[in-house]
């Protein structure tokens, strides 16, 4: 079993940023791919950003240029840099884990007053 832990949520006002992070832990042999997704309410939950173990990134439409997504490997850790956030950043974001089967983390508030 493979167990994630988010922090780095938090009220931040329109404009500024926000670090996430998120650290895998359990029966962890090769971690594939390590990422984020959002949920807003009333809305589907998105890709934020993910990267591969070779390093490539993903990142969605609506982040690109704000966003940096960034892993590291000896600390079974995955990060999620967030700049001039805006309202629409504000939603519930969730680190996910593919090792032959996704994980899913518990989800961190992140909520962006304008």
């Amino acid at each position: 079993q493979v167990q994630l832990v988010e922090s780095g949520g938090g009220l931040v006002q329109a404009g500024g940023s926000l670090r996430l992070s998120c650290v895998a832990s359990g029966s962890i042999f090769s971690i594939n791919a390590m990422g984020w997704y959002r949920q807003a309410p009333g809305k589907e939950r998105e890709l934020v950003a993910v990267i591969l173990d070779g390093g490539t990134t993903n990142y969605g439409d609506s982040v690109k240029g704000r966003f940096t997504i960034s892993r590291d490997n000896a600390k079974n850790t995955v990060y999620l840099q967030m700049s001039s956030l805006n309202a629409d950043d504000t939603g519930v974001y969730y680190c996910n884990v593919l090792i032959r089967t996704h994980y899913w983390g518990q989800g961190t508030q992140v909520t962006v007053s304008s």
